[in-house]
């Protein structure tokens, strides 16, 4: 089992960047591949990006590529998400996600639903302003 922590959620302006955390505890990290999901108020939990345990293999939901970055430091057991350009839209509370196996499955979904990832953090807000 792997315990996760997200931090760094803050309120940003349109165009701003921000760095998200998520610590993990519990277990050897790199053989967990993480994901990042958001969710917005009313609206259902979304896929953002997954990193392999190694930080080696990354996909991103397209609504973020070339914004977003997601890294990993496993000497550290953290993961982390880079967001640059930021949005209103990208508002929302952030989730950090994992599973057991290193390696990105071969099938989108199996990266992108939710219910793939049985550990999960308690969420950090990121707020956006025009």
């Amino acid at each position: 089992q792997v315990q996760l922590v997200e931090s760094g959620g803050a309120l940003a302006q349109a165009g701003d960047s921000l760095r998200l955390s998520c610590a993990a505890s519990g277990s050897t990290f790199s053989n967990y591949r993480t994901a990042w999901f958001r969710q917005a108020p009313g609206k259902e939990r979304e896929f953002v990006t997954i990193i392999s345990g190694s930080g080696a293999a990354t996909f991103y939901a397209d609504s973020v590529k070339g914004r977003f970055t997601a890294s990993r430091d496993n000497a550290i057991n953290k993961v982390y998400l880079d967001m640059s350009r930021l949005r209103p839209e990208d508002t929302a509370v952030y989730y950090c996600a994992a599973v057991s196996g290193p390696i990105l499955p071969p099938s989108s979904r199996s990266r992108t639903s939710p219910n793939s990832y049985p550990y999960w953090g308690q969420g950090t807000q990121v707020t956006v302003s025009s």
